[in-house]
């Protein structure tokens, strides 16, 4: 089997790599962005709840309602400050996979080169070989014109 066969076997290897490293950093991304969205949706439900309550404010609030407003809305603000946590530890773990997924892609274009690399010797070897050859017979044909 020639050399660029067999290293072409270890290329598909890596792209294979590369493939699985590039989808990979993808489903992050995307949960990247979905927990981003969770927070859009805690902030703006507590943007409509503060509001919310500042209408029903204005007629007046008893001790009771206005403690479960502010129980409430720290929850929701603890709520706001966990989702800020996970975006960012989210936000690392893309930036993992795509440190990952670059350094498979430049092994896999190294390994791109060195197949093409292999074949352009094994094609100049070819050359080399069919040159030789036909030199040999064009040696022997004139030797045989030669003795005539």
């Amino acid at each position: 089997m020639k050399r660029s066969k067999r290293m072409q076997s270890v290329a598909n290897i890596a792209k294979n790599k590369e493939r699985d490293a590039a989808r990979m950093l993808g489903q992050k991304r995307q949960q990247l962005e979905q927990q981003r969205q969770r927070l859009d949706e805690l902030v703006s439900y507590r943007e409509e709840y503060a509001r919310k309550f500042e209408s029903q404010g204005v007629n007046g609030l008893d001790a009771r309602r206005l403690h479960e407003y502010r129980v409430f809305l720290q929850k929701l603000n603890q709520a706001i400050v966990q989702q800020r946590d996970r975006i960012n530890q989210v936000h690392g773990e893309c930036t993992i996979y795509q440190e990952s997924w670059l350094s498979t892609r430049v092994h896999s274009k190294a390994m791109d080169k060195v197949v093409d690399r292999c074949r352009v010797d094994e094609n100049k070897i070819m050359e080399r070989q069919e040159q030789k050859e036909l030199d040999e017979r064009a040696m022997q044909l004139g030797l045989v014109r030669d003795s005539d």
